[in-house]
């Protein structure tokens, strides 16, 4: 639906002017066949193949989950839900049927949106050995898109799409069965579109936008009661860390993260071992520690990044990094790009001859410094949170809001350069072989 357009009166001209408030926002949102999108929600009971869970108590909602009903005072008594992490693309173009600058008129669009769930469809063949099924979706969508009018103008350079899964499963590099992924970012018409995930690559075009949390909130105010509570909040932990150790994995900080946090008096370790009760999948129990704690270790695991950052920022409990891929070359759009003003960094380079202590490393920090930092994790909470796909924030930009006007940003940009006499492909899809190592970050150590 196009917004309406407002009329105010220049009293220094005295004429009527007609400003346009979505003039540059507006997204035109594909209408795919179902194949692509709701028909994956309709036969979920397929996307959990290679694992132990059923995703479909987590479709409730419009993709959010079902509501947590008693959380025994932990969180605030409303819009707190049981949300799947790989669910993103769901909840973001839900979110998007709300957006206020949606057209039905493709010749307005700053950007064009493709609600492809990339993710849900991977998560069925992901296992399966025969490359050609895998790749196949992503082909037809890829087919279908380029046939359309609206492709032909910048060539899917103002196409973006979502997907609830990291950036990486989607880019296989050789045709062997045994490799990870699908090759979908890697065709030539793929290169060419704006993808947002949890977790990005080192390609230009490849966009890191926060993981869903469970918490929902319908308005600001909500927002600003939660607020409230994380900075009142009693911390009698020094730190905590939520996980499973990762001992197939060389040169892994899992290990030594839970080694010296066992050790400590001042930390508390949850067990996220699924051989065990498997608490990390309960976000009152998470939560009720994170609250406890003054900061929350967060090593890579399978991957760089993991939904644990979003839930310690949101329960004001300051993360603590060991890899600049976890965080500071990831989000941003929707972190501070000084991370030492939100977080504290302990370079781990190499696991086997660091001798740091992170107790003592925490110990160090001086109280004012401590505080100055979980105020300004407690200022994120709105722009890392996804607000109700049935509601807006009036105040406040949540994660929503704060990749919508990235993506138009790169888009205009984009369009700056074609004016200016430059070619659009110059650099687009080219990948950064430094954007994840540690040189780039030293500034933060």
């Amino acid at each position: 639906m196009l917004s309406s357009t407002l009329s105010f009166t220049d009293q220094s001209l005295g004429t009527y002017s007609d400003i346009d408030p979505c003039s540059g926002r507006y997204i035109y949102v594909h209408d795919l066949p179902s194949r692509f999108n709701h028909d994956l929600l309709k036969n979920c009971r397929s996307l959990t193949r290679g694992t132990n869970s059923n995703m479909c108590p987590y479709m409730a909602n419009l993709g959010i989950g079902p509501e947590i009903e008693n959380s025994q005072g932990v969180l605030s008594s409303k819009n707190w839900f049981s949300t799947n992490q790989f669910l993103l693309e769901v909840i973001f173009h839900n979110k998007m049927k709300r957006y206020e600058c949606l057209t039905n008129d493709s010749s307005l669009a700053s950007a064009i949106f493709v609600p492809f769930y990339a993710g849900l469809d991977i998560s069925q063949y992901l296992w399966n050995p025969n490359i050609s099924v895998r790749d196949s979706s992503g082909m037809d969508l890829l087919k279908w898109l380029t046939e359309r009018p609206e492709w032909k103008r910048l060539w899917g350079r103002d196409h973006f799409f979502v997907a609830g899964r990291i950036s990486w499963d989607f880019r296989r590099k050789t045709d062997e069965s045994s490799d990870w992924g699908t090759k979908f970012r890697f065709l030539p018409e793929s290169k060419n579109m704006t993808m947002l995930s949890v977790e990005a690559s080192s390609w230009n075009n490849d966009y890191a936008i926060p993981y869903p949390t469970n918490f929902h909130p319908l308005k600001d105010s909500e927002v600003l009661e939660w607020q409230r509570r994380v900075r009142s909040q009693n911390r009698s932990y020094l730190f905590t860390f939520a996980g499973a150790s990762r001992p197939d994995l060389n040169n892994s900080i899992r290990g030594v993260a839970i080694e010296q946090c066992r050790a400590a008096r001042a930390c508390k370790f949850i067990d996220c071992n699924v051989t065990n009760e498997n608490k990390c999948d309960d976000p009152v129990s998470v939560m009720r520690v994170f609250k406890s704690s003054v900061f929350c270790l967060q090593p890579p695991g399978d991957s760089y990044t993991r939904r644990s950052i979003f839930d310690s920022i949101l329960a004001g409990c300051i993360p603590v990094f060991f890899h600049p891929g976890t965080a500071y070359a990831q989000y941003l759009w929707h972190l501070p790009r000084n991370g030492t003003k939100y977080s504290v960094y302990i370079p781990v380079k190499d696991v086997k001859l660091w001798k740091g202590n992170v107790e003592e490393i925490l110990l160090g920090i001086s109280k004012d410094k401590e505080l100055a930092m979980r105020e300004e994790v407690i200022g994120l909470i709105p722009r890392i949170v996804y607000a109700n796909p049935r509601s807006k924030f009036e105040i406040f930009g949540d994660a929503f809001d704060v990749a919508v006007d990235g993506v138009l940003e790169g888009v205009e940009s984009l369009r700056r350069l074609i004016r200016e006499g430059g070619d659009p492909s110059v650099g687009f899809a080219d990948g950064d072989d430094y954007k994840y190592t540690f040189s780039q970050w030293e500034r933060f150590e």
